[in-house]
C-alpha cells in the first residue's frame, strides 16, 4: 500500500534533513510523526519515526549534559536565499573559491590544513545573496563532525577536485570513502532514504579546479575513468577566476527558489531591495510566514502583481503558488 505522504510531510521531512542540532531533530521527527497519515502503508514508517523520537531524545539529553565545558565547534546560522558547503581534500581550493565567490577573507595557503574550522561568506547573484561555507578538509583519517552536519542541512555541496595535482585523485577518492560510512552522502538530488529516515543525501557538484596548471585535462579524464560519479560537473580556477561565472549561476538555479517582493498597502512602490526567496511551489501564506508569524496567523488575502495573474493587483487567497518576481501587497 502506498505511503501517499501529504505536502505537510514532506516539508517536515525537509526540514530535518537540514537539522543542525538535536533539539531541531527531535522537533522536526515529531512534526513528521504527526503529519504522517495512519494506514496500514505507514506501519514500518511510523515504527522507524519512533525509534528516531526516542533515540533523538537521548541525543537531547546527551547534548546538554556535554555542553557544559565543551566546544562544539561554531554555529552558522542560515541566510541567504539557500546554503552551500565547499567540501573536498586537502589544497583542493576551497578557500581559494570562497574568496573568489564572496567577500570572505579566510586564510590561503599552500599547505594542507589552512581551514581548521568553517567559515561562511555570502554569494551575491542580482538581487539575492546564496551562503557559501568552507570546510576543513576531509582525509582517510579526518573527517570534521561539523562538516557532516554542514552537507545534510545544505541545499549543494560543492565536490572540489584538484585537478592540478598528481595526488588529486587519491584525496579525493578518500573523502568520498570517509563519508561512505556516514549518514551524510552525497548525490545527483538531495532526498531522504525511504528504507531509512536518518540517511540523507545531499545534492553536489562536482567542481574540477586548477585548470589553469599543467595536466589539468589529462587527470579529470583519469578521474572519470577510474572513479565515475554521478555528478553534475564544473571546470574552473578558482585563483584566476576562469568558469565562475557560469559556476555561480548553477548554484544559485540548483536552490529552486523564486523572489518575491513586498509591497505595504500604504506605499505606491514595493521593496525591491531585499525580496524574500521560497522553494519554487511556495504559496503566499508561506510568504506571509517570512514577513511575520502573526501576519501568517491573520492572513486575509493579499494582492498581487506578476506574469501569472490576470490583471495587476489581482486579490488572491492564501494557497496562491507565486512566481519569480511577484509583488505581493498582503492584508492580515
Amino acid at each position: 500500500m502506498p505511503a501517499n505522504l501529504t505536502p505537510q510531510y514532506k516539508k517536515a521531512e525537509e526540514a530535518y534533513r537540514r537539522a543542525q542540532s538535536p533539539e531541531d531533530e527531535l522537533r522536526c521527527l515529531e512534526l513528521m510523526l504527526r503529519e504522517m497519515p495512519k494506514h496500514k502503508g505507514t506501519d514500518k514508517l511510523q515504527a522507524e519515526l519512533k525509534a528516531k523520537i526516542s533515540k533523538a531524545k537521548g541525543d537531547v539529553e546527551h547534548a546538554k549534559k556535554a555542553k557544559k565545558g565543551h566546544h562544539a565547534g561554531p554555529h552558522i546560522p542560515r541566510q541567504g536565499a539557500g546554503r552551500v558547503t565547499i567540501i573536498g581534500g586537502p589544497n583542493a581550493g576551497k578557500s581559494q573559491l570562497l574568496a573568489r565567490l564572496t567577500r570572505a577573507t579566510p586564510e590561503i595557503a599552500p599547505y594542507p590544513f589552512t581551514t581548521r574550522e568553517p567559515q561562511p561568506g555570502m554569494m551575491p547573484w542580482e538581487d539575492v545573496q546564496v551562503q557559501l561555507i568552507d570546510t576543513p578538509p576531509i582525509t582517510a583519517d579526518v573527517l570534521d563532525p561539523t562538516v557532516l552536519g554542514l552537507v545534510r542541512g545544505s541545499d549543494l555541496a560543492l565536490l572540489l577536485f584538484d585537478a592540478g595535482s598528481d595526488d588529486g585523485i587519491d584525496s579525493l577518492q578518500a573523502a568520498l570513502e570517509r563519508l561512505k560510512p556516514t549518514k551524510t552522502r552525497l548525490a545527483k538530488e538531495s532526498y531522504l532514504d525511504e528504507e531509512d529516515v536518518g540517511l540523507s543525501y545531499t545534492q553536489t557538484f562536482l567542481v574540477h579546479n586548477k585548470l589553469d596548471l599543467p595536466g589539468a585535462e589529462e587527470r579529470i579524464v583519469l578521474l572519470q575513468e577510474f572513479c565515475p560519479l554521478d555528478f553534475r560537473e564544473f571546470r574552473i580556477s578558482a585563483e584566476h577566476g576562469s568558469g565562475l561565472e557560469d559556476l555561480r549561476n548553477a548554484i544559485y538555479q540548483s536552490l529552486d527558489v523564486v523572489r518575491v517582493y513586498t509591497k505595504l498597502p500604504t506605499k505606491k512602490e514595493a521593496d525591491y531591495d531585499r525580496p524574500f526567496t521560497l522553494k519554487r511551489g511556495g504559496t503566499l501564506l508561506e510568504v506571509a510566514e517570512l514577513v511575520h508569524r502573526d501576519m501568517a496567523a491573520n492572513f486575509k488575502y493579499a494582492r498581487v502583481w506578476g506574469a501569472a495573474v490576470l490583471a495587476p493587483g489581482t486579490q488572491m487567497k492564501g494557497d496562491y503558488v507565486v512566481h519569480d518576481k511577484d509583488v505581493v501587497e498582503i492584508h492580515a
